[in-house]
């Protein structure tokens, strides 16, 4: 049976992605330091329900640690690695560079060069849009050029995939770098906009709204990004870079008009300036992962933002 080693896996996507190799008869090993970039036990508590399945173990360590990273591959057999650990966020990763850094290219580097000391030579790197930085007001190809991060965290994702390519060609590593947009969903974390004005109206609570309302993002749904990794998985690419997005930009007072709906609550907006590291617009070409793997998202943004007002609801004391 083969094993999946999921760095990440305890967090919002990963533990998507955990749950969909388990449905698949795989074996899984999550690799999560339970860090303290939000709670540690809303990421517990998103692999709790694995606990008990025959083909799940647990792994607590940190990517930086080059032995805890050798240990689970040396003990668990992994043939596979799908690297989503990261400290996500562009504007949190502007107050925590330093670590950004770390986890995206000394973290990275020890998942790969423990996939190739032990022969998992599948590995699907969860990268990021913010590689981009601002970009051009248009769909973003994956051969835009020259990249041009504007946060620590975008930074991070472009040296993350630039030493994927180095082991690609030095060690032959089959490799998959997903630059995924705007991803939101049941589990999505703390924080993340959607997530956050959805709560603040659920509470009666104004709405900040940084900037005028104009700043657009692609948003896709987990089931669509954990599909695209499942694809990439199954294809195990030479060398590959992908956009992982809708294909489509949804402007800031449109996203808090869909939110406000799926709520059933009317918005109070809170206006602040912009913030630092955040991009005024993405959206994804798509068209590079369709042509590759066939894949295409297939859950619109309001059918997606209804699902995730049900469970959010769930999660109301």
């Amino acid at each position: 049976m083969r094993t999946v080693l999921v760095a990440g896996g305890a967090g919002f996507v990963g533990s998507h992605v955990c749950g969909a190799l388990l449905e698949r008869g795989l074996r899984v090993v999550c690799l999560d330091s339970f860090d303290d970039a939000y709670a540690p036990a809303a990421k517990r508590e998103n692999v709790a329900p694995f606990a008990a399945h025959p083909g799940w173990t647990l792994v607590e360590g940190d990517v930086r640690d080059a032995a805890a990273v050798t240990g689970a591959y040396r003990r668990h057999g992994i043939s596979a690695t799908v690297h989503l650990a990261a400290r996500a966020g562009g504007r949190a990763s502007v107050r925590h560079a330093r670590l950004a850094a770390e986890v995206g290219g000394l973290g990275t580097l020890n998942l790969l060069e423990a996939a190739h000391r032990w022969g998992a030579y599948t590995f699907v790197l969860g990268s990021s849009a913010a590689v981009y930085g601002a970009g051009p007001r248009a769909p973003w190809p994956e051969d835009a050029t020259p990249a041009r991060p504007i946060s620590p965290a975008g930074a991070a994702a472009l040296a993350a995939e630039a030493l994927c390519h180095t082991f690609h060609h030095l060690q032959g590593l089959s490799v998959a770098c997903l630059r995924l947009f705007t991803v939101y969903g049941p589990r999505q974390r703390p924080g993340m906009a959607i997530r956050h004005f959805a709560e603040r109206l659920l509470g009666g609570e104004p709405i900040p709204r940084f900037g005028d309302g104009t700043a657009a993002r692609d948003h896709v749904h987990v089931d669509d990004v954990v599909a695209a990794i499942l694809a990439a998985l199954d294809a195990s690419p030479a060398f590959a870079i992908a956009n992982v997005g809708s294909g489509a930009a949804t402007p800031l007072s449109r996203l808090l008009d869909m939110v406000a709906a799926a709520v059933g609550a009317a918005p109070r907006i809170e206006e602040l300036p912009d913030q630092p590291g955040d991009p005024p617009y993405t959206c994804a070409d798509i068209a590079q992962a369709q042509r590759l793997w066939g894949w295409r998202p297939t859950v619109p943004l309001e059918d997606g933002l209804a699902r995730f007002a049900v469970w959010l609801r769930t999660q109301s004391p």
